[in-house]
Order: C-alpha cells, then sequence, then structure tokens
C-alpha cells in the first residue's frame, strides 16, 4: 500500500532526452523548425569528479568521455534534452519498432500539413501521408515525420485525449 493519497493519480510528463549527431544542427531545428525555446545552450561535459561528471559516469558508465548537451522546452514546458556523445551512430533500423524501448515521440500543432513541410524543408522526411482519424466527422490528422538526424516523430493537430477518448480507431 502505497502512502501517496492518490496512488492512481498520472504523473506529469517531464521531458525526453534524445542523441543525435550534430548537437549544433539539431537545436537549431528543434528552435526554430519546431519553435522550442532554448533554454540552456549547447554546453560540453567531461568524464571527471566533477558532480555532472560523476553523475554522467552514474548513467553511462565509465569510458563516455565527452558529451555535449543542450535543454530545449516545449510550449507546455515538456522539456527536450539533446546529447552529442562521441561516437555517435545511427541505428540500422530508424524505426525499430519491435525492440523494447522508445520509438517515437509526438509534437501537436494545429498545421501539421504546414509543419510537415517546414520539416521536410530543413532536411527532414514525411513518413507517410497526412491521415485523418475520422473522416469528415471531426478535423483529428496525424502524420509520421523525421528530423534530419532520421529520429522519427509524429505531428498531431489535436490533443492525444481528445484524438483517442473517442475511439480513434473504430469497430
Amino acid at each position: 500500500m502505497s502512502d501517496h493519497p492518490h496512488p492512481t493519480a498520472p504523473r506529469s510528463f517531464s521531458h525526453i532526452g534524445l542523441s543525435v549527431p550534430d548537437l549544433d544542427a539539431a537545436v537549431k531545428f528543434y528552435a526554430e523548425v519546431l519553435g522550442f525555446y532554448v533554454i540552456m545552450p549547447p554546453t560540453e561535459i567531461t568524464e571527471d569528479d566533477s558532480d555532472i561528471g560523476v553523475m554522467c559516469t552514474d548513467v553511462f558508465g565509465p569510458g563516455w568521455s565527452r558529451i555535449r548537451i543542450a535543454h530545449l522546452a516545449s510550449a507546455d514546458r515538456i522539456g527536450f534534452e539533446l546529447f552529442e556523445f562521441d561516437g555517435n551512430r545511427a541505428p540500422e533500423d530508424n524505426l525499430d519498432y519491435r525492440r523494447h524501448g522508445l520509438f517515437h515521440f509526438a509534437v501537436q500543432d494545429p498545421d501539421i500539413e504546414a509543419l510537415a513541410a517546414r520539416i521536410v524543408a530543413a532536411g527532414g522526411k514525411q513518413r507517410m501521408p497526412v491521415r485523418e482519424y475520422f473522416p469528415g466527422e471531426k478535423p483529428y490528422r496525424m502524420v509520421y515525420v523525421e528530423d534530419p538526424f532520421g529520429i522519427v516523430f509524429e505531428l498531431y493537430s489535436h490533443s492525444y485525449e481528445l484524438t483517442y477518448s473517442a475511439g480513434a480507431y473504430g469497430a
């Protein structure tokens, strides 16, 4: 039994961490194309006995050498922590949906068509046509895209709750 007065209450989402091959280009993309705020510009951290160095060793294990990191935030205060690791490499399959763990995140914008076009113009990809969840009934739309570094994410025209509360997939 939990001491928490509401053990089933949902928690808030704080941030997501993304590994990118070029931190400066990624900060530029997420700030200029998606409109995220830069909270902390690219900063180098080295494997040493500083508090942050020790914390990184706790997480990554010894031998990580150095990382560059930047912090951004969306309009609804969700953090985007971007990491550039020495030896960063692209996965063989950037949408390895059968592998456990994260394979995408989603960003909400009422004009996903225009945002998808901006992503493509900035070197990203649109992975599918824009699809409607309730054609002719409700204006809920979505599309999968990639940033210029191959990170797959989704664009939603409406909130997650609105999209799924009515059973978006039908019977």
